[in-house]
């Protein structure tokens, strides 16, 4: 099966949308898994994030004061669910550069940093009235709150920071807009379809109910770069850019810094 036909260089943003609807992605020959397989994925990230709160409580550690804990409880449970995704390509399908779309051309780079810098324009004028309607105190997030204090050593300070902008970012488009998007498309649902049912999924699939808003307007643009340029490659540099900062305001949180 060979990979699907992406809009041609040099077409405009505006032309490379109505390539959407002229163009719709061929048929997924070969891949044998679908929805079943994302909720394997998501059955996987949950399971072993509460089997690794499980060991900590049974040892009696706290997840704050723990840096081991800290790290492999924020770590290990996406990473090891993107991997379960790429195994279920190789099992029942193409593998993920077929499966997933999972390549990175010149064009991807250029439409990710385009749009991961419209994302860090979006999040930061979200996030600002975010901060205001929830309240200051409220206002951060899950690995945020994990970190606040933890006074992480400085390898480990840097272990975060490279999991939330990058090994994060790369696991977590596998998933949503690599392993869910497949199964949208395998179902014959368009683009479209696929780009709006991942974005609220990627949303509500962090299981913070405060952040959701939030993170609906985070994903927008990520979701964009996938779906303009048919590839996950795209998607991955938005996200990247755009958990930069983030990420690094966690490095010097977590150092003591700020």
């Amino acid at each position: 099966m060979s990979e699907p036909e992406s809009p041609k260089p040099g077409k405009g943003f505006i032309e490379s949308v109505r390539d959407i609807s002229r163009n719709p992605e061929p048929q997924r020959v070969g891949q044998r898994w679908g929805f079943g397989a994302f909720l394997l994925v998501e059955a996987v990230f949950i399971l072993s994030a509460v089997f690794i709160t499980a060991v900590a409580r049974q040892f009696g550690v706290s997840l704050v004061n723990s840096v081991t804990f800290v790290l492999i409880g924020s770590i290990v449970p996406t990473v090891l669910a993107a991997a379960v995704a790429i195994v279920i390509t190789y099992v029942r399908g193409n593998g993920p550069k077929i499966d997933l779309r999972f390549s990175m051309t010149k064009e991807d780079v250029v439409v990710g940093l385009k749009l991961g810098i419209l994302g860090l324009v979006l999040t930061y004028a979200a996030a600002t009235v975010w901060a205001k309607v929830v309240g200051e105190e409220n206002a951060t997030s899950a690995v945020g709150d994990l970190l606040t204090g933890a006074n992480l050593p400085i390898a480990a300070a840097i272990t975060m920071f490279l999991y939330v902008s990058l090994i994060g970012p790369v696991c977590e488009e596998i998933i949503y807009r690599g392993l869910l998007w497949g199964a949208v498309e395998r179902q014959g649902w368009s683009r479209w379809a696929a780009f709006a049912l991942t974005t609220v999924i990627f949303a509500i699939g962090h299981f913070e109910p405060l952040r959701t808003s939030l993170l609906l307007v985070i994903a927008i643009p990520i979701g964009i770069a996938r779906l303009v340029t048919r590839r996950l490659g795209a998607s991955i540099v938005a996200h990247v850019m755009n958990n930069f900062l983030p990420g690094l305001t966690l490095l010097l949180v977590s150092v003591g810094v700020m």
